[in-house]
């Protein structure tokens, strides 16, 4: 396995590939440069291996203490191999070992240098499945097309090209921006969505001697108690070494008072009511002038509709006098009355006096007219003018969500939120940023300045918001926005986006002692979409990943026939505790099928049903061509695929 790329997520999943599914690895990563163009003393060969060290001891750490009984790979594999390139170019893909490699991951932060090698490598080895991140979603699908079509064109030429070497275009943003988003609500539903499918698991918190409310099957026991409502976060806390992940029976009978992830419910989205909901709050935010017609509300301000009002009823008012005082018509009466409003009717001389009184009261209410009609026209032009701009937030707004950070990941995680329904206000120093636009098309509130200085956090109302979520790329900053927001409001939920694990249970422990009312969670965006890039590049599709504290829970789709854990076993027999477990069963026919167990369109335009079972009998057996849908942990998913090495196999 090739990994190419320039940040923690090439690492992490350097350390996946190596210490989770044991993979002989080969690291390419860029030359640390120091001021000046100079070669830095200690190049990024150095600080990857260093990283490389840590994360597996980290790793081989965490097995020790994890249930699993296929968690220790110590000793089957040869450390990671690592390369430093300045350009990816043939002769540096070559000596990666990218013509005999099985597959090869491209994560540069830059979209087209991960273009430009991938479409490299495809030329050197037509049969390598390759995995690239790309940002923009529209030019990764027509990548996809464009590279699976290359590989067929040179298999059609005489070069058998390996079945799976697929092409797999993920995006390390769409991959963490639900976990993120679910994490910033307490009690939001954790959603996997993929094509039609969707599953939904959600936390359970019980009372004091009591268990917690059970699902279609426990997921994970979580290290909160109903004595520790806030629980672990990160490896070793809470004295429990952390969430226990897929427990038997026995242990979540005797899981008194401890919360408990749940598979609670799961349908259909096209026909699911919440995501109709869904549906409809998006429709509503498409933007002020998004649909037909702009709300009159968004036009003009409370005060000067109320004076149009009051103007009406003068008017109204008047005519009915005009008609009682001279026996006039009332439309009559209320055409005269406008013709004296707008002064175009000649003086009432010689009339009664009581017309004459009419006529000048009738007068005086133009007068009052003319500046109302001047400030709608000046409002409305505003308004118009405001729709392009950066919206403040409204003076009593509470009971929102501050999000730190419109970057890639802030952006992301904006636009789950607002399908959510949930209010959000922003803060971004640069507004150059990628999400200051998309904030400004959605008319979010956002406040530009530098979150560290003072009265920042304050514009964004964050004494009366519902959490914090410090999403930006530096941690100290995320850190000391989340300790300023804590002098503020104490008791306020916070979602740190911190890589180190170690940095992070130390934040934790500490904001725990000093708030202990007072949540707080601690995210690695790279953490949570390692996992995915890494079953990416073993051939395999992960539906979503469900984050359990700072574990990654994976449901995927697995095809019974060849696994000789799952064909002719029963759901009972398979379900192998702390490693995988068995959530689903997919009965339709082998041409329903499709890779990631998802519905496909119909005629009507509407997914098709895809014939899966969920409330699956202990004694139910598994028979060939049936596809099972499963929840595993990163080392269950890997040992179940048999894709772990022998140590005798050498590294290439």
């Amino acid at each position: 396995m090739v990994v190419c790329g320039d940040d923690t997520l090439a690492h992490r999943l350097a350390v996946e590939l190596r210490d989770v599914y044991g993979e002989q690895v080969v690291l390419v990563v860029p030359p640390q440069r120091a001021a000046g163009g100079e070669r830095a003393p200690i190049g990024n060969r150095g600080r990857a291996s260093a990283f490389l060290g840590r994360m597996s001891a980290a790793v081989g750490r965490t097995g020790a203490a994890s249930p699993n009984p296929y968690d220790s790979l110590a000793g089957v594999v040869a450390p990671p191999r690592v390369v430093e390139a300045a350009d990816l170019d043939d002769a540096v893909l070559r000596d990666a070992g990218v013509e005999s490699a099985a597959a090869l991951a491209v994560v540069h932060e830059d979209d087209e240098t991960n273009i430009r090698t991938a479409l490299a490598a495809r030329r050197l080895n037509p049969r390598l499945r390759l995995v690239i991140r790309l940002y923009n979603r529209k030019l990764g699908q027509h990548l996809e097309a464009l590279l699976d079509q290359s590989a067929a064109v040179a298999s059609s030429d005489g070069d058998e090209t390996a079945p799976d070497a697929s092409t797999t275009v993920l995006s390390d943003a769409d991959t963490a921006a639900p976990a993120l988003a679910a994490t910033a609500i307490t009690g939001t539903n954790k959603v996997i969505r993929a094509g039609g499918l969707m599953l939904r698991a959600v936390d359970r918190h019980p009372g004091p001697g009591q268990l917690a409310e059970p699902g279609l099957c426990t997921l994970a026991l979580l290290s909160a108690t109903a004595d520790d409502p806030i629980g672990a976060e990160g490896p070793g806390g809470g004295g429990r070494g952390g969430p226990q992940m897929l427990p038997d029976d026995a242990s979540a009978a005797a899981a008194v008072g401890r919360g408990t992830v749940v598979l609670e419910t799961v349908s259909q989205t096209g026909n699911d009511p919440e995501g109709g909901a869904g549906g409809r709050i998006g429709g509503r935010l498409t933007g002020l002038f998004g649909g037909r017609g702009a709300p009159l509300a968004s036009l003009f301000s409370r005060r000067l509709r109320w004076s149009f009002v009051g103007i009406v009823a003068v008017v109204l008012a008047l005519a009915v006098a005009l008609s009682l005082v001279t026996g006039m018509r009332p439309l009559s009466a209320l055409y005269l009355t406008l013709l004296d409003l707008f002064a175009i009717d000649d003086p009432a001389v010689g009339d009664a006096t009581a017309r004459q009184v009419l006529q000048l009261l009738t007068g005086l209410a133009g007068l009052l007219l003319l500046p109302v009609v001047t400030a709608a026209v000046l409002q409305a032009l505003g308004t118009f003018r405001s729709a392009s701009a950066l919206r403040r937030p409204p003076r009593g707004l509470s009971g929102h969500v501050v999000l730190l950070g419109l970057g890639k990941i802030g952006s992301r995680v904006l636009t789950q939120l607002r399908e959510l329904g949930i209010p959000v206000v922003c803060v971004e120093e640069d507004p150059e940023a990628r999400g200051v636009a998309l904030a400004r098309r959605l008319h979010v509130p956002t406040v530009l300045g530098d979150v560290t200085q003072e009265g920042v956090l304050e514009a964004a109302k964050i004494y009366r918001a519902q959490a914090l979520l410090a999403l930006t790329s530096r941690d100290t900053t995320n850190l000391e926005a989340a300790l300023y927001a804590r002098s503020v409001a104490p008791r306020l939920p916070v979602v740190l986006r911190l890589y180190d694990d170690d940095f992070a249970t130390a934040v934790y422990r500490t904001l725990r002692a000093a708030h202990p009312g007072a949540v707080t969670r601690s995210r690695s965006v790279s953490y949570l979409a390692a996992p995915a890039f890494a079953v990416a590049m073993m051939g395999r599709q992960v539906l979503g990943a469900i984050p359990v504290e700072r574990k990654v829970l994976l449901v995927a789709s697995v095809d019974v026939a060849g696994h000789p854990r799952l064909e002719g076993r029963t759901v009972g027999e398979v379900f192998t505790p702390g490693a995988w477990r068995v959530i689903a069963l997919d009965t339709g026919d082998d041409t329903a099928h499709t890779p990631d167990a998802a519905a496909t369109p119909g005629e009507d335009g509407q997914p098709r049903p895809t014939g899966l079972s969920w409330d699956l009998p202990a004694d139910r057996v598994l028979r060939p061509g049936e596809r099972v849908v499963i929840a595993a942990t990163r080392r269950g998913l890997a040992e179940l695929l048999g894709r772990h090495r022998t140590a005798s196999r050498s590294p290439r």
